[in-house]
């Protein structure tokens, strides 16, 4: 750096009151700043041009279907990107080029949509992640390799499907690879063996308990509170009975003293968050993993004098786990969560969402609830919240237009015509209708 350069930096860093500059200090940096960058040489050898892309395979989606793209992509309606990636990416087809370099750029900063570009990148979306290494998760996706010689993206992909198909299959292929596998990479099979899962992979997920990975232990624990003839389910219980009795009419708590390893094994986390106490932390994780078949709901209605919260919340937590409708929907009524909504079946989830709503005001508990809604909505669910929503226009409450938007998102658009009258739920709609009518 020249002196004039390192005059101009001690100017700037202290100020002009204690360090008189004569001229003006940000016109010299500007000028300075650009000298210097210009006279640099490049280092190194220069890189070779990147050999051309290779040709598509797949056909690309209809040019209505990418301006409506670029559209979402531009702001209008921009919720709606996930189910116009999701429902392209199920046809098989692919974006075209000049709108990659954006897509690519939201998959960096949201995983979520990335299975989808894994399909409609194509090869030139996989041609420029070589080239840019902030798209280089596309990499990851699935390209259609066999479990051999594929990537972790075709691997998943190629597990996921045998699991459906043959659930035994699919986990003899992992007990035979699982010596070989990153500690990542096994987190993420385990998550495939919820689908299908039975007593036949209870031996191999208690085995699991004893990898060296914690997320990989708490996975498997995960699986195995799903079955409740697991041995992991049956030292739950028992546990679960030396904390909890019930006297007369109340339930009385006792949580353990200690955390000890068998219990750590088990998938019970030592260490509690901040603001909760450990007798308490453990309390819940233990209620959270016990079969909930050794309780009955009517113990719902029962006082518990001491460790109310952290029993009932350990209840909650069992069911979205367990995936017990019977419980979810008792739950639901003493605590509506969006969580045990989604537990529930698609009908009995329409009838107990949709008398909610009902019974509910508009505030941000409705918001989050209806979140735990499957998509599309029934015709019961959508009925209710398009009756609120005209119920209570007059009015004006302030999250009134974010309901109005979930339902234009997720009412099914075959059904817009019960939208009559709700002019941004009916556009909505139709521009959903729309859309799926230029990408089928």
């Amino acid at each position: 750096m020249s002196p004039a350069w390192e005059e101009l930096v001690s100017a700037a860093l202290v100020g002009t009151d204690r360090r008189p500059y004569d001229g003006d200090l940000l016109a010299d940096a500007a000028v300075e700043l650009v000298r210097h960058r210009a006279g640099q040489r490049p280092y190194g050898e220069p890189r070779p041009a990147a050999a051309p892309a290779r040709e598509e395979d797949q056909e690309a989606v209809s040019p209505a279907a990418a301006a409506r793209l670029a559209g979402i992509l531009g702001g209008r309606h921009p919720r709606l990107l996930t189910e116009w990636l999701a429902e392209a990416a199920s046809t098989g087809r692919r974006v075209p080029p000049r709108l990659l370099p954006e897509l690519l750029d939201k998959g960096a900063r949201d995983r979520s949509i990335r299975p989808f570009l894994g399909v409609l990148a194509g090869r030139r979306g996989r041609w420029l992640a070589g080239l840019n290494p902030a798209w280089s998760y596309l990499m990851a996706e699935p390209t259609g390799e066999s479990w051999e010689l594929g990537g972790h993206g075709d691997r998943l992909a190629y597990l996921g499907g045998l699991r459906r198909s043959d659930p035994g299959a699919a986990r003899r292929l992992l007990v035979e690879a699982w010596e070989k596998e990153t500690p990542e990479d096994r987190a993420e099979f385990l998550v495939l063996m919820g689908e299908g899962l039975s007593m036949a992979d209870e031996p191999f997920l208690e085995d699991v308990l004893d990898d060296r990975r914690r997320e990989v232990r708490q996975q498997a624990a995960d699986l195995l509170t799903r079955l409740p003839d697991s041995r992991l389910a049956g030292r739950m219980a028992e546990r679960a009975a030396r904390c909890l009795a019930v006297r007369d009419d109340r339930i009385v708590v006792e949580p353990p003293a200690e955390c000890d390893k068998g219990m750590e094994r088990d998938g019970v986390r030592a260490r509690p968050p901040r603001g909760t106490g450990e007798r308490a932390w453990w309390l819940q994780q233990v209620v959270s993993r016990a079969p909930l078949r050794m309780w009955d709901t009517a113990l719902l209605r029962m006082r518990i004098p001491e460790w109310d919260r952290e029993v009932r919340s350990g209840w909650v937590r069992a069911t979205v786990l367990q995936r017990d409708p019977t419980w979810a929907k008792a739950l639901f009524a003493w605590d509506p969560l969006a969580d045990l909504l989604a537990v529930l079946p698609p009908g009995d989830q329409d009838e107990v969402a949709a008398d909610f709503v009902h019974r509910h005001g508009v505030d941000g508990q409705m918001i989050m609830v209806l979140g735990g809604a499957s998509t599309p909505w029934g015709r019961g669910l959508a009925h209710a919240v398009l009756t609120k929503i005209r119920k209570v226009a007059a009015t004006q409450p302030w999250n009134l237009d974010e309901l109005a938007r979930m339902a234009g998102e997720r009412i099914d658009p075959a059904d817009r015509f019960m939208a009559d009258g709700l002019t941004e739920v009916s556009s909505l709609l139709g521009f959903r209708a729309a859309m799926m009518k230029e990408l089928r």
